[in-house]
């Protein structure tokens, strides 16, 4: 897995074509989470299966999300100590998309951060079935992510993509959206 991204202060921000089950050396994981965090399709899917039954038990009780909400549990069977779960915005329907969209980074920096991780991984959250397109997700994305960095303690953010193509889409994004600035330096 090569990573390609920005030094934001003293943060790593990357992205990578990769599992998000797979992020060794990661403190917490993102969840694309549906509403009802149960075990699902996509990621929501993914994370459950890896993670083993244990995680569906403790989120039981913290459902149900509203879009833009986000909610911490332990990592169970993954090899991280956390997964933040957010409900992400169906697009056309959750409104103001792009607001949700932002406000699940947000609280999920926010949750990470309470908690101590100083490494965080996240997924391009509705892009799957919730319909968001790539580029504007990751234009929301990417853009709250840099207008919050850095973190304090937070060394790295990691944006893990499914598909080269989808990796290659958000390196473009994270370069439109540091050129120039005086905060950030290629890595």
């Amino acid at each position: 897995m090569s990573a390609a991204g920005a030094a934001i202060g003293g943060t790593r921000l990357e992205c990578v074509q990769g599992d998000i089950t797979r992020q060794t050396g990661v403190d917490a994981v993102v969840n694309a989470a549906n509403a009802a965090l149960m075990p699902g399709g996509g990621v929501a899917g993914a994370i459950h299966r890896a993670a083993g039954p244990g995680l569906y038990a403790e989120c039981r009780p913290l459902a149900p999300l509203r879009p833009g909400q986000a909610v911490i549990t332990g990592a169970h069977a993954l090899p991280n100590r956390w997964v933040i779960h957010c409900l992400g915005p169906v697009y056309g329907v959750d409104r103001p998309e792009a607001a949700l969209l932002a406000a699940c980074y947000r609280q999920a920096l926010r949750l990470a951060q309470e908690r101590g991780a100083r490494s965080i991984a996240f997924p391009a959250i509705s892009t799957g079935i919730f319909g968001y397109p790539k580029q504007e997700a990751a234009e929301v994305a990417l853009g709250e992510v840099t207008r919050l960095l850095p973190l304090p303690g937070m060394e790295l953010v990691r944006f893990v993509l499914f598909t080269a193509a989808d990796r290659d889409l958000q390196l473009r994004v994270l370069a439109a959206l540091t050129a120039g600035g005086p905060r950030v330096t290629p890595q």
